[in-house]
């Protein structure tokens, strides 16, 4: 308890870059990922681009390392790597959570909260939680770019008198001069998609579902459009949402009033394939031009209040640059890391045609480091790399020629005795298939936290491990059929 003092002293009391120089030093601590100083973190909430910075809020409890007291805490950042914590934006109060929800930059003053010439109002519409009673939808705001917040004092906007109804995605239509949201009605498998002028009354105009992954509850939904790659002027429209403990997405057409579904009604479409990616949403108000950016949860709700983290708990993936393309007659997100990671490179090997027939070891040790693999994969062939290898663990990412499938493995990556539930699920595959024989793998390892990308995006994979700090090898491999690998490796700075 002592201990638990002293930090939560620590984190209230320090400025930010005293914060910075004070955590993020620690075991399993990742280096380029967002994660808070202290306590527990989940699903990104009100992902909003505003005057130049990028604001990522998220469910944050402020008293302590497990779910509970659910507020919003806040980072910014200027560039989506480096970031900046903030104090917690929107508390819980009395008996009501903060629950997920979004934010948006109000530029015409729609809600009428800017009360002065000059002023832009930051609105947060989020839904309020009290614990076994109801689950309505509330707004805040912000006149001084997110740094202080005000709760809407004729709260809430919208009741069904529920239980289980939350998560709203806000973004302005522009072709109806209208704000939209998309809501979960967990219980139902459903989203349902409203309309309003100005984000206090709002009007039911069609309902999703239920559709793909029915198996568990749905949540943190997202509607928005994404460009159609290699075909400059044409854009898709993605649904995206959480069916516990996973994801899934549709792409189709949104006309104003409710969303078509193109994709395949026989298949799960996931945005990540791993079992560590949770509740992502997009970014609003983006500059023009820039691709639409998406942040994930790495956690799984079948374990994320044991992983073996202190003094923090979880932390977000990659921001993530999203795309489709028609592949084989279907409509397939690509997601690619952002571009500005490319900052952190640092020390940096590469070999070229290197035949692996068994093990072959690369001569770079890191537990923070990118991996941009090109193999030429025979037929009859199983291969791929381990990382944070040492004493016996490693992570396992490979690929069976025949059977087409791309796998992450992490039974052997180091702790995995924390819950049951973390060792069970320590095998994840998915369908992949190489052009030619060609397998190209972008891989960053940070710490506790890995991200796989093959091809162009069109399958990432995601799993968090804690291994031993002396486990940093890197090994190649295959099953007895030789294999071609070009590699090249850079050691990631820390962007804290």
């Amino acid at each position: 308890m002592k201990k638990y003092f002293l930090l939560l002293f620590t984190i209230t009391t320090l400025s930010g870059t005293a914060q910075l120089n004070y955590f993020y030093k620690e075991k399993y601590r990742p280096q380029f990922h967002f994660s808070p100083p202290i306590h527990w973190t989940n699903d990104p909430n009100g992902l909003v681009f505003n005057n130049g910075e990028y604001h990522l809020f998220y469910q944050f409890n402020p008293f302590g390392n497990r779910w509970g007291h659910m507020s919003w805490g806040h980072a910014v950042s200027k560039d989506l790597v480096h970031w900046q914590p903030l104090p917690v934006a929107i508390g819980e109060e009395k008996d009501t959570m903060i629950f997920s929800g979004s934010c948006v930059v109000d530029k015409n003053n729609t809600t009428g909260f800017a009360t002065k010439t000059g002023q832009v109002p930051m609105v947060a519409i989020y839904t309020a939680h009290v614990d076994g009673l109801s689950q309505t939808q509330h707004l805040a705001y912000s006149l001084d770019d997110g740094r202080t917040w005000t709760k809407y004092n004729h709260n809430p906007v919208l009741d069904l008198g529920k239980k289980d109804f939350r998560d709203p995605s806000v973004a302005w239509y522009e072709p109806g001069k209208k704000w939209v949201m998309t809501v979960a009605l967990p219980l139902e498998k459903q989203l349902q998609l409203y309309s309003s002028t100005d984000c206090k009354k709002w009007e039911l105009m069609s309902t999703f579902g239920p559709a793909g992954d029915t198996s568990n509850i749905w949540e943190c939904p997202g509607l928005f459009e994404v460009p159609v790659k290699d075909q400059p002027g044409k854009k898709k429209w993605v649904l995206m949402h959480s069916p516990a403990p996973y994801m899934q997405y549709f792409v189709g057409e949104f006309d104003g009033h409710s969303f078509t579904n193109e994709s395949r009604k026989d298949r799960i479409y996931r945005p990540d394939y791993g079992p560590d990616y949770y509740a992502a949403i997009s970014f609003n108000d983006l500059p023009a031009g820039r691709a639409p950016v998406s942040i994930g949860w790495v956690n799984n709700w079948n374990y994320a209040n044991d992983i073996p983290t202190t003094p923090w708990k979880s932390a977000m993936s990659l921001p993530r640059e999203l795309s489709v393309k028609m592949i084989d007659g279907e409509w397939i997100l690509l997601q690619q890391p952002s571009a500005g990671l490319k900052g952190l490179r640092d020390k940096h090997s590469s070999w070229t045609n290197l035949s692996v027939v068994q093990t072959k070891t690369i001569p770079f040790n890191g537990q923070t480091l990118e991996m941009q693999l090109q193999m030429t994969v025979p037929a009859g062939s199983h291969s791929g790399v381990r990382l944070a290898k040492g004493n016996g663990h490693y992570i396992e990412i490979g690929y069976d020629r025949d059977s087409g499938l791309l796998y992450i493995d992490r039974s052997r990556s180091g702790d995995v005795s924390f819950h049951p539930a973390f060792l069970k699920q320590s095998r994840y595959e998915a369908k992949y298939k190489t052009s030619n024989g060609k397998l190209t793998l972008r891989l960053f390892l940070d710490k506790s936290i890995l991200e796989v990308y093959a091809g162009e995006g069109e399958v990432v994979m995601t799993a968090q491990l804690f291994p031993d700090e002396k486990d940093d090898g890197v090994e190649l491999f295959s099953n007895g059929k030789a294999v071609k690998v070009d590699a090249n490796v850079w050691r990631m700075r820390s962007s804290w």
